[in-house]
């Protein structure tokens, strides 16, 4: 169990996962990434249930509460791959486990109520929060270090990892009013600039990006390798682009899910 979370098992199509949830109001789905709900993804959890939300946190891989190491990243990264529910160089389709989410989205709008859930992937999963648009539940997508289809071809740089079908779905839904929200540090080879102009080209002004400049002498001094925008590669310090980049999820949230409620953001750490 992750301290401070309750745990419950979630079964669709025949597949049960364990949920870790936590916190009152609208539900917010946190989908981590590589290697899994490590501490740095549980202190992002545990911000937006502290923020005025319900979160719902899966487990897909990895070790809940093991923190990050090189070798658990690579062994998570391979099981990824060889694994039958992601699909990590499709170009024009998703990933098989958006099924699941899908239906976990649902189950947390029921159960939360609101006018629909937040959505968040990262990494790995970064894409799949786009593909979670085909359900009429998710109103609060976020893109973070989108990182699928792996950029090994102009193609796959340039690619969603959604279905044509999926992809149609978001483009109207955006131009409806449903924003997406996308992340990214500026240098990182896993999400190539080309994937955002992609999102620019087919979402138009519904898609609002957060471009975090980490090339070199860049003025906040982001590394290079810098990767993962609200967990690991965040500094939890007023005006740094990456705390503002949190700052901005969470109002992003409440703008969607809590929409006239005054909102001021509160910074409890861990």
């Amino acid at each position: 169990m992750l301290e401070g979370f309750d745990r419950f098992g979630f079964t669709h199509d025949g597949a049960r996962r364990d949920v870790y949830t936590r916190g009152s109001g609208p539900g917010v789905v946190v989908i981590h990434e590589v290697p899994g709900i490590t501490p740095e993804v549980a202190r992002f959890a545990r911000r937006v249930a502290d923020d005025g939300f319900t979160v719902f946190a899966p487990h897909l891989f990895g070790t809940p509460g093991q923190p990050l190491s090189v070798p658990y990243a690579l062994a998570q990264v391979v099981h990824c791959c060889i694994s039958r529910e992601f699909h990590v160089l499709a170009e024009r389709r998703s990933s098989p486990i958006t099924d699941w989410l899908r239906a976990l989205c649902r189950e947390a709008h029921q159960r939360c109520g609101g006018p629909g859930v937040g959505t968040i992937g990262m990494c790995m999963t970064g894409n799949f929060a786009l593909a979670l648009m085909a359900d009429a539940s998710v109103m609060a997508p976020v893109l973070s270090q989108p990182s699928l289809p792996f950029g090994l071809t102009p193609a796959k740089r340039a690619a969603l990892h959604v279905s044509d079908e999926e992809l149609a779905i978001a483009r109207q839904r955006a131009a409806a009013g449903c924003t997406v929200l996308g992340m990214r540090f500026t240098a990182d080879p896993m999400v190539p600039a080309e994937r955002f102009a992609t999102l620019r080209k087919e979402l138009g002004t519904g898609f609002e990006p957060i471009e975090i400049d980490s090339g070199p002498g860049n003025p906040h001094g982001i590394p290079r390798t810098a990767h993962s925008v609200v967990t690991t590669d965040l500094v939890d310090e007023e005006g740094h682009p990456t705390r503002k980049a949190l700052d901005r999820v969470l109002a992003f949230f409440h703008e969607r899910l809590r929409p006239g409620e005054a909102h001021e953001t509160h910074h409890t750490g861990d």
